[in-house]
Formats: C-alpha cells, structure tokens, sequence
C-alpha cells in the first residue's frame, strides 16, 4: 500500500513538472480579480486584449524571423566575427550580437566552442553584453510597443555595451587578469545548438522539406512561446493601470535626474520578464510617471541580468569574470539611460 502511494505521488509530481506556470498564472490573474474585485474583471481583460491585439502584426513579423533564421542556418554566418585581428574581432561580435538568432540554451554551447578554439575573452565578452540586448524580433516587438526610438536606442545600447565590454576585458587581461577565465566543463549544457564553425547558411529554405519543416517548428513553438509571455504581460499592465497609483510610480522611477535612472537600472534586474514581454510591462509603468531614461535603464539591465543570459555567463567561466558581466551591464544600463534621456530632451 505504501509502495503504491509512492508511485502515485511521484507521478503526479511528475505530472505536475510538466505543467506551465505561466500559464498557470495567466488564468489565475483574472480568475483572482472575478473573486476579489469582480466589477474590475472585465476592464483588466479589456486592456490586455486590446494591447495584445494591436500587438500581433509585430508578434507575426517576429515569429517569421525566428523561423527564417532557424531554417536558413545563419547562425554558422555568426562565427565569421570571431576570426582575425582581435580589435576587429570586439567590433564585429558587438555589432553580429544584436542580431544573434541564438535561444539561452544555444548560447552556451556556441559560446563554448568559440573560447575552446581560441577566441578572445574580449571578442567573446562583446557578443555576450550584446546577444541578450537585441534580436530582430525583439526590434520589432519593441517597436510596436514602445515606438521606434526606444527599439534604435535598445540596439545603439546593444551595441555600445558590447564594445565597451570588449574594450575594457582587452585591456585587463593585457594587465594580466582572466588568465584562466574559464570553468572546467565536462560535457555541453544541453545539446542544441551546432559547433559555429561548420555549416553555410541556405537562404532559399522553401526549396528543402527539412528547412521547410524547421520554419514552420521553429514559428509554432516561438508562435506560442510569444504568445503566452506577451499576455502575461499585458495582463501586469492591466493589473498596473487599474490597481497602482500613477503618484508612487512616478515618484521612484519619475522625474528627471540621474536617481529615477538608477533605480531603474536595479528593479530591472529582478523585475525583467524576456525581451518579448518586457516592452509591454515597461509600457504600463510609463503611463504610471516612469521616465524615459529609467524605462531605459530597465530594458537594458534587465536584459543583461535576466536568469538566461546570467545562467549562460556563469556556467561557463568564473566568478570573477562573471562579476565583471554584471557590473559591466548595470553601469552600461544607467549610462544607457542617461544618454538615451538627454538624447530625447536634445530632440524634444
């Protein structure tokens, strides 16, 4: 009998494994607002829908270029950054890590391969600041959310905090640090992704059965993957609109100065969903008071900061270099802010 029960709870343990909490979430939300303020239900719907549907031709343009990455192959066009003279190498990976089509699990591996056959902590510090930053579905979706100047300054962000990662990994290792950046690893994090210095990219796709199916596998799971992080987030919005008082938004992360820009810097890092959902969230706390250089601040930090690209830095090389990582992307997000401000005051 007791053996029993063990299998039972262990299977629906196993059961329960399987279930999205996402998901979960998205139906709690509202079904908790029916309970607690059912008056407010309908108009907390209303909100999330209506963004989530003026949203969807972005969200369609971002599914075809993610599975027109997938299916071509063009990853193998990223490795071309990292040979050659190493100034051009930071360069190169600075301004290729923004359009890197790479998942959080890809960048590991693809990562791997690079330092193990010998590309340099800098050139590879470069592309890791920039990858999280900024992809052309994120553009996109960024765009559509928050408007066009927000998705240029996120990627002159993108690329700028690459190069003065680069830059500044160069110059401390020609003093001498990070002589032995790196983790002893025994195997690759999880099997995706594809050694980076094979392959061609075949841009006519439609032409094989296989890259055809990749593209439409490829679109389906983002499809999906976009679809439930984007209702989160219009959801929070929704949830921000009716039940935060526009006054204590703006008197934290408001305002002009350098103080809202900081702070958000430092919520962004724990607050952060993914790039994809970020604008809708950062969307809502903007009609609150949030100033243009903290919204900002907030996408840049915590793209850097988000478990993902952190997970990825760290399984990799060691504590001091991952520290750097950080710091690197916290300061480049205020800096980031600041500019991003004044450039908008200049413009204004």
């Amino acid at each position: 009998m007791t053996d029993f029960v063990l299998r039972r709870a262990g299977a629906l343990a196993a059961d329960l494994r399987k279930v999205d909490l996402v998901w979960v979430i998205i139906l709690l939300i509202p079904l908790l607002i029916w309970m607690l303020d059912p008056l407010q239900v309908r108009e907390v719907l209303e909100i999330a829908l209506s963004a989530l549907a003026s949203t969807a031709p972005y969200i369609l343009v971002a599914v075809a270029m993610i599975g027109m990455l997938k299916a071509t192959g063009a990853e193998g066009v990223i490795a071309a950054a990292f040979k050659g003279q190493e100034t051009r190498m930071i360069v190169l990976a600075a301004l290729v890590g923004g359009l890197a089509p790479f998942c959080s699990c890809e960048v590991i591996p693809f990562v791997a391969a690079l330092l193990a056959a010998g590309a340099p902590l800098a050139a590879v510090m470069a592309f890791w600041l920039a990858s999280p930053l900024m992809d052309p579905p994120t553009f996109a979706i960024t765009a559509g959310v928050l408007g066009p100047e927000f998705a240029i300054g996120k990627t002159i962000a993108a690329v700028t905090l690459g190069l003065m990662g680069g830059f500044a990994v160069k110059a401390m290792v020609g003093l001498g640090a990070f002589a032995d950046p790196l983790k002893a690893r025994k195997t690759s994090c999880c099997g995706c992704g594809t050694n980076p210095f094979t392959g061609k990219p075949h841009w006519r796709f439609w032409e094989e059965a296989d890259r055809r199916r990749a593209f439409r596998d490829a679109g389906i799971e983002n499809g999906v993957f976009l679809l439930k992080w984007m209702s989160l987030a219009y959801l929070l919005e929704g949830l921000l609109i009716m039940y935060v008082p526009a006054d204590r938004i703006a008197t934290v992360v408001g305002g002009e100065g350098l103080w809202p820009i900081v702070v958000g810097a430092f919520v962004g890092a724990p607050a952060y969903l993914n790039g994809y959902a970020a604008p809708a969230l950062i969307d809502g706390l903007m009609d609150k008071g949030m100033s243009d250089g903290a919204a900002m601040s907030f996408l840049v930090a915590g793209a850097v900061s988000s478990i993902p690209a952190m997970a990825a830095v760290f399984a990799l090389v060691k504590r001091p270099v991952f520290a750097l990582y950080l710091a690197l992307g916290i300061g480049g997000a205020i800096l980031s802010g600041v500019i991003f401000a004044a450039t908008l005051s200049v413009m204004a």
